[in-house]
């Protein structure tokens, strides 16, 4: 099932998120953006879980993101494990009414305040084999040039 409809007003975002979830977003987005990372929100892995954030380095490594914005958000969350096959970290990224000490210790933990976004610490690299880092780096580009696509349909005007 896809994410995007053309018929909605903005096909970039499909509306599962709250709003204390997509301020966390922004501000992650921000941060990746000033490490020089291309970064694509809620891709499909082939696991058929779904990333918050992918982040895609100028090098070609790959962190995914998982946003939690409350406690109750990580506690009923167990598939986040699952991400780890397909990335070379992995983070939590979280606003600071969350305790920090919740997160894993093996994971990285970014902050975010909706406008920028630190990195408090960082996860621990676990390379990717190859033939995955192909697979998941293909599907971020044809996500991507399909999310493109599909913004562009939406932002013509009616003929």
């Amino acid at each position: 099932m896809t994410l995007l409809s053309v018929s909605t007003n903005n096909p970039l975002i499909d509306g599962r998120q709250s709003d204390r979830a997509m301020m966390v977003r922004r501000g992650v987005q921000a941060l990746m953006t000033d490490l020089r990372f291309a970064v694509l929100p809620e891709l499909t892995l082939a696991n058929g879980r779904r990333a918050d954030l992918i982040a895609l380095s100028e090098r070609g490594d790959i962190w995914i993101i998982e946003i939690k914005s409350s406690i109750e958000d990580f506690r009923v969350d167990r598939k986040w494990p699952d991400y780890r096959r397909y990335c070379d970290r992995l983070f939590f990224a979280t606003h600071p009414g969350v305790p920090i000490e919740i997160f894993p210790e093996d994971c990285g933990l970014l902050l975010s305040d909706g406008y920028a976004g630190h990195i408090h610490r960082d996860a621990p690299e676990h390379r990717l084999a190859p033939a995955t880092r192909k697979s998941v780096t293909l599907e971020f580009s044809r996500t991507a040039a399909q999310r493109l696509m599909l913004a562009e349909w939406a932002a013509r005007a009616p003929l």
